[in-house]
């Protein structure tokens, strides 16, 4: 079945829209949240509130790509359970070393708060994105998007451990300088 049908069966409430989705992508579902959440219990009810978030917002929102819509509904919600789950204290994982390598430039973007500046910078980020090769792109978006871990980055793109770190470290040096040119960096 292709996406668009599934977004119909979603407008036409059908509750197959739900099999369907999961027969599709909960795999690719289960593969996010267990990268955050390190809880195959924990992955697994993440991916169950995606499939009732997807519901909730189907329609009125008519996604282009399913997708990328269930997998960043996943995303948030596994987020949300790890923050929650660790809140007041330091937790461990590929999230915390994650955001210690992307904490200088996280912490100088200015106010991300308000949606201008939100929908701006995620512009930037784009342009950063589309200006990068391709496999320096795919490293940086599944380190900082889907939160993997080196180990599982150098076995896929078959690259030594420290050959994915450097091209991490010289990416967020480019995209250190991307946001400087465009004014984001402070």
């Amino acid at each position: 079945m292709t996406d668009e049908q599934i977004v119909n069966l979603y407008w036409q409430r059908e509750e197959s829209a739900i099999s369907e989705s999961a027969g599709k992508y909960g795999s690719y579902c289960h593969a996010i949240a267990r990268n955050i959440l390190f809880s195959r219990e924990d992955s697994e009810e993440c991916v169950n509130d995606t499939w009732l978030r997807c519901w909730n917002s189907i329609p009125p929102h008519r996604p282009s790509v399913l997708r990328s819509f269930l997998g960043k509904i996943t995303r948030n919600l596994a987020l949300n359970r790890w923050e929650k789950a660790r809140a007041g204290k330091r937790g461990g994982g590929e999230i915390t070393v994650v955001l210690e390598e992307i904490s200088d430039l996280a912490s100088s973007i200015g106010n991300p708060d308000e949606l201008p500046e939100r929908l701006s910078l995620t512009a930037c980020l784009n342009r950063f994105l589309k200006s990068e090769k391709e496999e320096s792109r795919k490293l940086f978006v599944g380190r900082y998007w889907y939160l993997r871990s080196i180990k599982e980055l150098a076995g896929e793109y078959a690259l030594t451990e420290s050959g994915v770190k450097m091209s991490l470290l010289r990416a967020r040096g480019r995209l250190k300088k991307h946001l400087m040119e465009e004014g984001f960096f402070l």
